[in-house]
């Protein structure tokens, strides 16, 4: 399992290692400009033979002392190398600055300037070790100049030129994923981080600059990496990746069986249950005539991804619309003054809202009701409620009411648009200097229940602050998947899962959800559609040996 860490997370730990004496900051940075060099002989095979040249952007911190290891590892490897630094060698932390001296000894640094850079010979390597995670302000312009230049034709055939950054790209911010330069954006070709990912790896722009994530174990030990119960909640305050072997699809064996349930992610096994209903019972409300797409769409999520059984409820004058679609799921007419127990009772282990409803009060009133649902004899816990699209936007200028009405068995799943319409202070535009994960964070805290903020970096946060992040970037990109529709199949997938009486808490439902959604937008390819995603599930959990 792996913890994405802040800047200051990531220096705690560094310095918690250093009080114990266990390792030195010289021995850490030592390790991390050893792992740099190795990974880019490893990314780029044809660079660990023979001699190059390489030039190395060194920054006023300990970013830069990881940057004159690099130097001196490349000139003992017999590589042309010229160092430029940013800053006064003065001021340089203690350990950046034993690193300086030692290089000292090989070579020259020179004072970062755009002429000093632009007059050298075209590198086959170029390292950014100006200020990695460190930067907490914007970039000079006089340094954005050089960067941006060095890193968009400074050079004939600049293409040619690796470029690699010492744990982020200088103008990156490590926790948010924001840019902190005015002048253009500048990214490596791969970009070299120790011990753990950062936030700002996948929120916002990180993926688009760094754009291919190496990690580096320099030796830490501690809470960021370890302590974690697969299947559990994350601990609050911290931020899990939702990745294939937290997720233990790697194989059955993997499975805790005690935290996993057995139909998770489709998987059913003899003695997990004898009845549909052990698998749980999902209500999916439709919208009117014309509108009942989306909804079915949910619905067939839901059945697909493991339900026992699935109903949709669809007002009446749009029951024979619903009925020319639907088979194995069922079907329920009710009218608008019509109560919730004619259509649902108390075995109804799931709810899901919003798809193709209609954005209203009477959108509203229905919401209440499901969410005013408790256990019952039958079901021994509270049943699980999805809202999505128009449950959200109709409770606009009216959140104190929904929030007052939400349980812990709740989740929102709202794209920035809804978000904004329920948390209007949290919106993308208002944030600042806060980070996607930590707005998702005050949300699910103030909404009292697990919210799910979708985007390419969807962000899952738990109201007493643990949170999770999916991300589809990198190796798991599927810019296909922004289609009509493929928000009501994850709204469907979230609500199968949840529904089960063996499933384990919601939060992992959720994970599992957003991973599978993705998944099935890889196994399918460009020229997806929103109802291929449940059609291609079946293959997608044969694949995972479910």
């Amino acid at each position: 399992m792996t913890e994405l860490l802040t800047a200051a997370q990531m220096r705690a730990l560094e310095a918690e290692a250093i009080a114990s004496g266990s390792i030195t900051g010289a021995e850490l940075m030592e390790r991390a400009g050893a792992g740099v060099v190795a990974a880019v002989f490893e990314e780029w095979s044809e660079l660990g033979e023979g001699t190059h040249r390489a030039i190395m952007l060194c920054g006023p911190g300990n970013n830069g002392g990881d940057g004159f290891v690099v130097a001196r590892l490349l000139a003992e490897a017999g590589w042309s190398v010229d160092v430029f630094l940013y800053g006064d060698a003065d001021t340089l932390p203690p350990d950046a600055r034993t690193n300086y001296d030692r290089w000292c000894a090989v070579g020259d640094v020179t004072a970062l300037t755009l002429e000093a850079l632009m007059a050298q010979a075209r590198p086959d390597l170029l390292v950014d070790a100006v200020f990695g995670i460190g930067l907490n302000r914007p970039v000079p312009d006089d340094l954005s100049e050089c960067l941006a230049k060095a890193c968009h034709g400074g050079w004939k055939k600049s293409y040619a030129v690796r470029r690699v950054a010492i744990d982020c790209p200088s103008g990156l911010d490590a926790d948010t994923g924001e840019w902190q330069a005015v002048s253009d954006v500048w990214s490596s070709d791969l970009t070299v981080t120790f011990h753990t990912p950062k936030l700002g790896h996948y929120l916002g722009l990180g993926p688009s600059v760094c754009k291919r994530l190496t990690v580096v174990d320099i030796g830490l030990r501690g809470n960021a990496m370890e302590q974690q119960v697969i299947g559990l909640p994350p601990k609050p305050e911290r931020v899990r990746l939702v990745e294939p072997r937290f997720l233990g699809v790697q194989g059955p064996n993997d499975l805790p069986t005690q935290h996993w349930p057995a139909n998770q992610m489709g998987r059913r096994r003899a003695g997990t249950g004898e009845h549909k209903y052990d698998f749980g019972h999902v209500v999916v409300f439709a919208g009117g005539v014309g509108k009942g797409g989306a909804a079915r769409m949910a619905a067939r999520a839901a059945l697909r991804v493991g339900a026992g059984l699935v109903t949709v409820v669809c007002p009446k004058a749009a029951v024979f619309e619903n009925t020319m679609h639907l088979n194995a799921i069922m079907l329920r007419g009710l009218g608008a003054d019509d109560a919730l127990d004619t259509v649902a009772d108390d075995r109804v282990s799931a709810f899901c809202l919003g798809p193709g409803m209609g954005v209203g009060a009477a959108t509203r009133a229905r919401v209440l009701e499901v969410l005013a649902r408790r256990k019952t004899e039958r079901d021994w816990r509270d049943p699980a409620v999805v809202l999505d699209a128009d449950a959200l936007t109709s409770f606009e200028g009216h959140t104190d009411t929904l929030f007052a009405a939400l349980h812990p068995r709740t989740v929102l799943t709202p794209h920035e648009g809804e978000f904004a319409r329920l948390f209007p202070d949290l919106a993308m535009s208002e944030r600042g200097a806060m980070s996607k994960a930590e707005a998702v964070r005050t949300a699910a805290a103030r909404a009292g229940c697990i919210v799910l903020l979708k985007g390419s970096d969807t962000v899952i946060a738990a109201p007493d602050g643990g949170a999770a992040l999916h991300s589809a970037d990198y190796d798991r990109a599927v810019p296909w998947l922004a289609t009509a529709g493929a928000g009501d199949v994850l709204a469907g997938l979230i609500a199968g899962l949840a529904a089960s009486a063996l499933s384990s808490d919601i939060f992992s439902m959720v994970e599992v959800a957003a991973w599978l959604h993705v998944e099935c937008a890889r196994a399918f390819g460009p020229g997806l559609i929103a109802e291929d995603l449940p059609e291609i599930l079946p293959q997608v959990l044969r694949e995972l040996g479910a």
